[in-house]
């Protein structure tokens, strides 16, 4: 840890039928499956033992319950942490997007009936707000999503809510945001148990 300000550690939701399916999953509030229990559960081990000074969590399941078999208990819930409204495209994969809206991409939409990559941003910076007004020394636990996270990624080093896109995120992976001198960095990213 560094004395310029708190560090973040992010944890992706265990797997889903909708993760196997690849199937946008926004504000459907899905289960995990077994698999994605036994990926939540050794999340925790790498997060470690030291408690967090704050663990926040998405309203949604899945993060809810990836949370609690981590072991991040007790947690609040954040509602800026759900993952990205995809409005209209809610459920459907990439292929079938790109049937009506050819090249398409969330990072660089359109986005019908949904949040912009602004909108998200907002979000995230609102999120990172909240996390660097704890101060030095502080640890946090963030429960999300993968879209989101990655942009809150590349929004802790400055980057904009695009530079999400370079950032992979596998589910249940742990990621550790943090600082070097007076630089917020990522630090390690995309980690997941064996």
């Amino acid at each position: 840890m560094s004395e310029a300000g708190p560090d973040a550690t992010l944890v992706r939701h265990g797997e889903t039928i909708w993760t196997l399916s690849g199937q946008h999953t926004g504000r459907t509030d899905l289960e995990l499956t077994e698999i994605g229990e036994m990926q939540a559960k050794r999340a925790g081990s790498l997060v470690g033992s030291k408690p967090f000074d704050l663990v926040l969590v998405s309203p949604r399941r899945r993060a809810r319950r990836t949370a609690e078999l981590a072991g991040l208990t007790p947690y609040e819930i954040e509602d800026d942490l759900q993952e990205w409204d995809y409005g209209d495209f809610e459920g459907l994969t990439t292929a079938e997007i790109h049937e009506k809206h050819p090249g398409w991409s969330i990072w660089n939409g359109p986005w019908v009936g949904g949040e912009t990559a602004e909108e998200v941003e907002a979000r995230a910076d609102r999120v990172i707000a909240r996390v660097r007004g704890l101060g030095p020394g502080s640890r946090v636990a963030l429960v999300a999503h993968g879209h989101f996270l990655r942009v809150l990624g590349a929004r802790w080093v400055g980057q904009p809510a695009t530079g999400g896109k370079s950032l992979g995120l596998d589910t249940a992976a742990v990621c550790h945001l943090s600082w070097e001198h007076d630089y917020p960095i990522v630090h390690r990213w995309n980690f997941t148990a064996p």
